[in-house]
């Protein structure tokens, strides 16, 4: 009888290795890539043809109009990346700058106690928004033009009569008026350059929406709603609470920039706003967003609006014409879509 022979159990079948992508590829593949190497060549550009531009207290104007921009972005991006659009937040700002001002100037109330109204008033503009994109259906371009336009006439009509200008009286006698100028529009010095707080906050707005899109449940949220509603509702994202959230973040950040330029000037012109929706959009694509959502990032919506920040500031000390500003505005932004689309595709394709 023979022996018995000695069998191996089977081996389980090996996974293929995994291909690990390059760290050039992983680099070419980021949103923000093309909005670095264009700030880049326009920052040697202007400090190669314009002598003021290399000083610090020249980057520190280029720092603070970059802010300006930059704050508003970061909100948009946000939204943008969710799907939407928002053409109402160039004239949001200057509203709630009017009724902080009208509020605590009117009733002679301290200036903290319109700085909490024009704060729910704010987002109250933003939850109107949202709710009627998702209640409707109607695209958000439609809804917030509509209510570019509403707020346009009641920031020019309520302030007219009112005050029987276009302009709200100055307010810095009001109570609190100190304090909120130091918080909202203070200078910093740090040793060898003196900045506005602005560049602070929009530093730290930044920061908050980068950790929120890339380290948190909601950031997947907000990236699943820009990219597939449909999809993204199967497998449970609470789609329209999300894009509400972000019309209402829109509308914080709207109103963080209104209070600083009412703090910085201590009157605010109810004509302003207009046309800046088209500059915070403008910047967070060319920061990498496309129009269609669910990609982005918001570190590519800060370079984006350093890029302006050069640019507008740049020409000045250049200076050039400043009417070429808008050429090189649909240069870019035609420039930036064709570079995204390319970094979309070669980020879908490249392993």
């Amino acid at each position: 009888m023979s022996a018995p022979v000695a069998t191996q159990p089977p081996r389980a079948p090996q996974e293929p290795p995994r291909a690990t992508r390059s760290l050039t590829a992983r680099v070419l593949t980021r949103p923000e890539i093309g909005a670095v190497a264009a700030a880049i060549a326009i920052f040697i550009f202007f400090f190669a043809v314009a002598a003021p531009f290399r000083t610090l207290p020249a980057f520190s104007t280029v720092l603070y109009a970059s802010s300006t921009i930059g704050i508003v972005a970061v909100g948009v991006c946000l939204l943008m990346i969710g799907g939407e659009f928002d053409l109402s937040s160039g004239v949001s700002v200057v509203t709630s700058a009017l009724a902080c001002a009208m509020v605590s100037f009117q009733l002679s109330l301290n200036i903290w106690v319109g700085v909490v109204v024009s704060l729910l008033i704010a987002l109250a503009i933003g939850f109107f928004n949202g709710y009627m994109v998702v209640r409707t259906g109607i695209p958000s371009f439609l809804i917030t033009l509509s209510t570019f336009f509403m707020l346009r006439g009641i920031n020019l009509g309520v302030t007219k009569a009112i005050t029987g200008t276009v302009a709200t009286p100055n307010v810095s006698q009001l109570d609190g008026f100190a304090l909120g100028k130091v918080i909202f529009a203070g200078d910093i010095p740090l040793g060898f350059i003196t900045v506005k707080v602005t560049v602070l906050w929009w530093i730290l707005f930044t920061a908050i929406a980068t950790w929120i899109l890339l380290r948190t449940r909601v950031g997947n949220w907000i990236f699943a709603s820009g990219g597939n509603p449909a999809s993204a509702r199967a497998v449970g994202v609470p789609v329209n609470k999300v894009k509400i959230g972000l019309f209402m973040g829109v509308a914080f950040v709207c109103w963080f920039y209104g209070m600083h330029l009412m703090f910085n000037f201590s009157s605010v012109q109810s004509g302003l706003g207009i046309g800046n929706e088209f500059i915070y959009i403008i910047a967070v694509v060319v920061g990498g967003a496309l129009l269609t959502g669910g990609y982005g990032s918001a570190i590519g919506a800060a370079v984006g609006a350093f890029i302006f920040g050069m640019t507008t500031q740049g020409i000045v000390f250049a200076g050039f014409d400043p009417n070429w500003f808008y050429t090189f505005l649909g240069a870019m932004l035609l420039l930036a879509v064709l570079v995204n689309l390319y970094v979309k595709n070669y980020a879908l394709t490249r392993k």
